[in-house]
């Protein structure tokens, strides 16, 4: 994991970083008093190379791309029936034919000519891929998770990403682009990206924020100036990452961090607090002009006299302050990314959390027999007297997400679930999209905060988000109509990335019993 607080690179290794970076200026025309570029230790830390942990293999850039045996791969699709939606008035429209070339939509067909439009798609484009629907099929756009944990915390291991199995389950869901808000282990996932990109493994696209900023980073210097954290944001922006993740910072580390972002062209989102003890209170990040923030809203409502979860489970969604701190939110373009769910989990008790798969299937046996010992621990423990602190915060988030929405703050989907054995990040979307429903919203502006509103929150909403022409072909088609009953959206059976088309039943078969470690001695 880079550090910028350690040793710099000898000249050669300055010569090759400074180069992109100062080409990078004078095509943006911002060479003139720009700082020297970023003198980073670009080695892995002691905790990342431990033996053991899974890990993604090193790739080299000049493998040829290759495919899943689970997907097929086509220049050219065209997807005929059933419906699909339409973002812009947030209904279901017949599917009279749907053109994918390159990996982008084509033409969209809204003439009700399906035989004409085949025949005339076939003649055209004679080597490609026809996937034709039924009635019960309903095309969605690709989904946007922006707080997509890969980590898992299992069998008494430390927290660590995995990078052979969560992101299949992502892609199976119909989840096609991931923003991963945080990293315990950047190398992995910077790796994992690659793979990806270049067909080694199969996953969404994955837009990588490199560590965290802020204490909850092993390392992380509280006395960090201004300059060394412009030099490592430098570095990460360089090696691609989608954007930054703050958590547990300070203000003036924040300040520093959000700057040198929008030098770039990244957003960064915070997981943030009260201001206690030195801590950054949403409220005055959205003046350092932070892009997004994750989990509550801020404000005067939670005071820096206390942690904000201690003032969030008695919060009153229906204090006349609520509305100040939300029209602020609406006033500086600020996104609010929920993850209501999560809170949820931790005691879960709807019929959100039912399980409509067998989720536990993707772990090792060696993971399954610990589950099972865990949970009959749980159960031999005393039931808690009341509702718990999350279940109480579960409770206000919901109520809180209805009235953001309501006076028109703009939200986004986020899971952030990374698995202790229960449920997982990619079926866990579905959870969140239904759980927007119950608060009260729209089914149809529910499916566009999973879809649309997440690539809006990135910048990259012309090229991402909805089904339409020159936009990325992402989508997954699931049966029954959402719009009429939410809870269809986990009924994926196809998923198109980039123009390349997935079976759900496929994906998830592939990577059963691959989840976590063997047995006692694996992922030490």
């Amino acid at each position: 994991m880079p550090t910028f607080f350690k040793a710099s690179r000898p000249p050669l290794f300055h010569l090759f970083f400074l180069i992109p970076l100062f080409a990078g200026l004078l095509l943006s025309g911002s060479l003139q008093g720009q700082k020297q570029a970023a003198k980073v230790k670009a080695t892995q830390t002691t905790a990342e190379k431990g033996t053991g942990t899974p890990t993604t293999e090193s790739v080299t850039t000049n493998v040829p791309e290759k495919k899943s045996a689970n997907s097929t791969d086509s220049t050219d699709m065209l997807v005929v029936g059933g419906y699909y939606f339409d973002t812009p008035t947030l209904t279901m429209k017949k599917n009279h034919g749907i053109v994918i070339t390159s990996g982008t939509f084509g033409s969209i067909s809204d003439r009700n000519a399906e035989e004409e439009t085949l025949a005339n798609f076939k003649k055209e484009y004679p080597n490609a891929t026809v996937v034709e629907l039924s009635e019960e099929d309903y095309i969605l756009p690709g989904i946007f998770d922006l707080h997509a944990h890969y980590n898992v915390t299992l069998a008494g291991r430390t927290r660590q990403e995995e990078t052979n199995v969560i992101p299949a389950v992502y892609l199976a869901n119909g989840v096609t682009s991931t923003f991963t808000a945080g990293e315990y282990f950047p190398e992995r996932i910077f790796l994992l990206k690659r793979d990806i990109i270049q067909g080694r493994r199969v996953g969404p696209r994955i837009f990588n924020t490199g560590p965290y900023y802020g204490s909850v980073r092993r390392g992380w210097n509280r006395n960090a100036t201004k300059e060394e954290i412009y030099d490592e944001v430098d570095y990460w922006a360089l090696r691609g990452v989608g954007g930054f993740k703050a958590k547990g910072i300070d203000p003036e580390s924040l300040k520093a961090l959000i700057e040198r972002a929008h030098f770039h062209g990244l957003t960064v989102t915070g997981h943030l607090d009260s201001g206690r003890r030195g801590s950054v209170n949403p409220q005055d990040a959205i003046e350092m002009g932070i892009d997004r923030v994750e989990h509550f809203l801020g404000g005067d409502l939670l005071p820096a006299s206390r942690s904000a979860y201690a003032s969030l489970q008695n919060l009153d969604p229906d204090d006349p302050k609520l509305l100040e701190v939300i029209q602020k939110y609406i006033d500086n373009g600020v996104y609010f990314d929920a993850t209501i769910t999560t809170y949820g989990s931790e005691t879960p008790k709807g019929e959100e959390f039912a399980y409509w798969t067998d989720e536990r299937r993707f772990f090792t046996p060696y993971v399954q027999k610990w589950i099972a010992e865990k949970e009959e621990k749980e159960r031999a423990r005393p039931a808690p007297r009341g509702p718990t602190q999350f279940e109480k915060i579960y409770a206000v988030k919901q109520k809180t997400i209805k009235r953001f929405f309501d006076a028109g703050g703009q939200i986004t989907l986020g899971t952030d679930h990374p698995s202790k054995g229960n449920f997982l990040a990619g079926f866990f979307a579905h959870r969140e999209i239904e759980t927007f429903v119950r608060a009260g919203i729209p089914e149809g502006e529910a499916l566009k905060i999973a879809t649309l509103n997440g690539a809006k929150a990135l910048g990259i909403s012309e090229k991402f988000g909805s089904i339409a022409p020159g936009k990325y072909a992402d989508l997954f088609v699931v049966k029954g109509n959402p719009l009429q009953k939410i809870s269809n959206t986990r009924n994926v059976h196809l998923v198109v990335k980039g123009g390349t088309l997935y079976e759900t039943a496929k994906l998830l078969k592939e990577v059963e019993g691959k989840l976590g470690p063997v047995d006692e001695d694996d992922w030490r």
